[in-house]
């Protein structure tokens, strides 16, 4: 597929990611990711969360060098830290380090210590989604790891869907994976993951809103537990 324009209308990407969510509804995930990077070329990207490379690796696979966006919260795990700097060292991937406007110290003199307990909403919107807002700009495109199995709230998630929010294409290429099918890809290719998934946490998000999850509890139960929160915002 040629490559769309880079002035093309917000209608036509729009028309683009709902005629390709149809068409690959039943392609593999680098198919998915074949076809970004043909349509996008350098405006396609994928962020990471850095709980695991999988997106970034098979990424890579089609668009060498492709861009890995991460936002840096300045409230992550040390281990999730460790795997951005590892992943960024020996994967085929130019690494994005992405950071909100205010230092955590300057967050906490605006409004007070501990935003994330008493508005966590808010602390997400300051630190991860007006960040990723601005560090998305020159992309026309982007890829994240959502899953269906993941959560209810994911259960829908299209493989290639609009984002109204930000007006770009959102793509999601293991989105009909399970599970066992990223433990697999994992294991057959190697590929990094955050060292907390094997310490009980399902979901790793920032420190102070993430907790190991318990016997039955689904993959996201662990981030802002005891709230309605599911989201950070960042998908919805």
């Amino acid at each position: 597929m040629t490559a769309v324009r880079q002035e093309s209308g917000t209608a036509e990407l729009r028309e683009l990611a709902e005629r390709a969510g149809r068409d690959l509804e039943d392609a593999s995930a680098l198919e998915i990711l074949r076809w970004a990077a043909e349509t996008f070329g350098s405006r396609f990207c994928v962020t990471s969360s850095m709980e695991d490379a999988v997106v970034a690796h098979l990424a890579s696979r089609v668009l060498p060098g492709v861009d890995v966006v991460f936002l840096d919260t300045g409230y992550h795990f040390p281990e999730t830290i460790g795997t951005r700097d590892a992943v960024g060292a020996v994967m085929d991937v130019n690494l994005i380090t992405l950071t909100p406007r205010q230092t955590v110290a300057e967050q906490d003199a605006e409004y007070g210590p501990k935003l994330h307990d008493r508005d966590p909403d808010l602390c997400c919107a300051l630190r991860k989604v007006r960040p990723l807002e601005e560090g998305l700009k020159g992309y026309q495109a982007w890829a994240t790891g959502l899953r269906r199995d993941e959560s209810p709230t994911r259960a829908n998630t299209p493989v290639v869907g609009w984002d109204e929010k930000r007006r770009k294409v959102k793509i999601s290429p293991i989105a009909r994976w399970t599970q066992d099918d990223v433990d697999a890809y994992v294991a057959e290719h190697g590929v990094l993951t955050n060292p907390l998934l094997t310490d009980g946490y399902a979901s790793v998000g920032c420190a102070p809103c993430t907790r190991r999850v318990l016997e039955g509890e689904d993959a996201r139960a662990g981030r802002w537990a005891g709230r309605a929160k599911t989201e950070c915002g960042l998908h919805g």
